[in-house]
């Protein structure tokens, strides 16, 4: 195995891989039993992808992604434990070679392979909520919990998808002189947001995105959000995250100090002027 160098905010992209591909491998055979279901008794509605996986914001050492499994039928223990038993079967059918544990939980169910692990919620359609049975089905809170993920995700998706990106632009210098930036959508024509700003704020803008983007790798985001106290220490100062040191990066521009009037009239009293220049010099020929 090739030697390949520690990335301490990024998740490795051989981690990234194996986790979607045990994902696409479920979500295909959960697929497959939707449309053409056979003898299996399971009646599936539809799989959704949740939680960081599908908003795009796992983080190192956290190799778990979501998925969302709405039954048609009232989810009994029985149920669930069929359908994990059905898609680890299946799973090893297509690969005999790979290793896969299956196990359930109040939840549903959990498919592990050797570097990646697919928890599987259980829920139901909404109009069987009505119907439930604590000694028979699920919790329904554990159902309430897994139609509220679709919700945060679709919500996500639809308003939110883009953030980590957003900083991720800034932080690759979008508002930093020379760079082309971004109209104002507020202001008629071609008018650049960052024209408005000093030097000083435009690389203020840069370095503290860059800073926020290794946190937010990390799983800092309920810090940067304010919902873990106050964050504003977080682009000057050193914080530690799953034992991971986050230098805030440093300031690249530097004001240059004002000259006073004295000292301005001083420097151009001892600087000659070009035609007096030229004068002395003919004069010492």
């Amino acid at each position: 195995m090739r030697f390949r160098p520690f990335v301490p905010h990024i998740p490795f992209d051989f981690y990234v891989a194996s986790i979607l591909s045990l994902v696409t491998k479920i979500n295909n055979v959960i697929d497959n039993l939707i449309v053409a279901p056979g003898t299996f008794e399971v009646q599936i509605e539809e799989v959704r992808q949740v939680g960081s996986y599908k908003k795009g914001t796992m983080t190192t050492g956290h190799n778990v992604a979501d998925l969302v499994v709405i039954l048609k039928i009232l989810p009994t223990l029985e149920a669930v434990a069929a359908l994990g038993n059905k898609v680890v079967e299946s799973l090893r059918a297509q690969d005999p070679g790979e290793v896969l544990t299956m196990l359930t939980n109040e939840t549903g169910f959990e498919i592990s392979s050797a570097d990646a692990t697919v928890k599987i919620l259980i829920t139901t359609v909404p109009p069987n909520l009505r119907k439930l049975d604590p000694e028979l089905h699920l919790d329904i809170k554990v159902l309430q919990s897994a139609l509220a993920a679709i919700r945060h995700a679709r919500w996500f998706e639809e308003n939110a998808s883009q953030s980590t990106r957003c900083l991720q632009i800034l932080a690759a210098g979008l508002f930093l002189p020379g760079s082309v930036g971004i109209t104002d959508p507020c202001e008629s024509g071609n008018f650049r947001v960052h024209t408005v700003m000093t030097l000083e704020q435009q690389d203020m803008v840069c370095y503290t995105a860059q800073t926020l983007v290794r946190i937010l790798s990390h799983g800092g985001y309920r810090k940067i959000l304010g919902q873990e106290g106050d964050a504003s220490y977080l682009a000057s100062e050193m914080s530690t995250w799953d034992g991971v040191i986050v230098t805030p990066s440093e300031k690249a521009y530097e004001k240059p100090p004002e000259k006073k009037e004295g000292e301005e009239e001083e420097e151009n009293q001892e600087e000659p002027a070009a035609g007096e220049e030229e004068e002395s010099m003919e004069t010492q020929e």
